[in-house]
Order: structure tokens, then C-alpha cells, then sequence
């Protein structure tokens, strides 16, 4: 018993004893905003438009990455700071700063303490320029991620590798077929 239903007809034909039943299933309506929405809520909070896409494992990611630049900056500025302060006690004529030994010699030199803040200001701005950059990356990611959630992604969209061997002399030949069914 064969069953066949027709676009015309929503009655199952009766055939045979095998029932063959087609449907066809709505895709979830595309909402064009969608993108703009998750890149503000992104650049509103960092992690929401992740949240607002439901790819939570992001969001440990992204403050990670962002919480990470933000460390090295303010370390780095507390360290520029040590060494600033050094160095203008002793243009003020100081001898008591934590880079100043306990004899008349520095641990550290003045030309020494010259560089040293300027490879920490340096440092300082590019843990900075990289905390903007993954704050930014953060908002492009939720948007690009609410782009790809409105493809249509069911199994007429699948690739299928199929191999087949050769019987007569078991040799493996291999091809590319490409169906498309609508």
C-alpha cells in the first residue's frame, strides 16, 4: 500500500503498502535587523550580542581576551609610573628612589630610566590599541554571527562523500557529484 500526497490534494493516495507522506517545512522568517541589533548590544555591553545570538561559549572569549589587554595596560602604566616618578626625584636632585642603591651608585642609570619609560609607554599604548581592537573584533563577530544564523542550513544543503571501489581490480576511484534538490 503506496500513499502519495499531492500539492492539490492535502488526502494521502492510497497504493500498495508502503505510505509515502512529502512535507515541506516553513523556514524561521529572516529578520533583517537582526545583525544591527546584536552589533549594538555588542558595542553596548561586549559578550551580549554573543548572549543575543545564543553563542554563550563566546562570552568567557571575549572578556578574556579584552580583560587581558586591559591588564597589560594598567600594569604597564603602573610601571611607567615607578619609573617616572624615579626619574624626576632625581632631576629634583634626589638620591632615595627604589632604583638607587644603597651606595653613591644607581642600580639603574638615568639614560636607563629614560628608556625604560619610553618602551613602557609604548608598551601601554599597544595593550590599549589591542583592547580597542578586540572590543571591535567583539561587535563584528556578533554581527557576522547574526548574518550566518539567517542561512538556510537543512540536509537539501549537504555534502556527502561517497567513495567507490572498483570490483575488478579493487581499485578506489574517486568523484565529485553535486544534486540539488528544490
Amino acid at each position: 500500500m503506496s500513499c502519495f500526497l499531492t500539492q492539490s490534494q492535502n488526502k494521502p493516495i492510497e497504493n500498495d503498502n508502503t505510505i509515502v507522506v512529502k512535507t515541506k517545512t516553513k523556514p524561521d522568517k529572516m529578520n533583517p535587523l537582526r545583525p544591527a541589533k546584536a552589533a549594538f548590544y555588542s558595542a553596548a555591553l561586549p559578550g551580549l550580542g554573543q548572549a543575543y545570538n545564543k553563542k554563550y561559549w563566546k562570552i568567557p572569549i571575549v572578556y578574556g581576551a579584552i580583560g587581558t589587554a586591559l591588564y597589560f595596560y594598567f600594569d604597564n602604566d603602573k610601571v611607567y609610573d615607578r619609573y617616572r616618578n624615579a626619574y624626576k626625584r632625581r632631576l629634583a636632585g634626589f638620591r632615595d628612589d627604589e632604583f638607587y642603591g644603597p651606595s653613591e651608585t644607581p642600580f639603574i642609570s638615568e639614560d636607563a630610566l629614560i628608556r625604560a619609560q619610553r618602551t613602557l609607554k609604548r608598551n601601554k599604548e599597544m595593550s590599549m590599541l589591542i583592547a580597542v581592537g578586540l572590543y571591535a573584533l567583539n561587535i563584528i563577530d556578533a554581527n557576522v554571527d547574526a548574518h550566518l544564523l539567517q542561512y538556510n542550513m537543512d540536509e537539501n544543503l549537504s555534502f556527502k562523500p561517497y567513495i567507490d571501489f572498483n570490483n575488478p581490480n579493487y581499485n578506489a576511484q574517486i568523484g565529485l557529484s553535486f544534486n540539488l534538490k528544490l
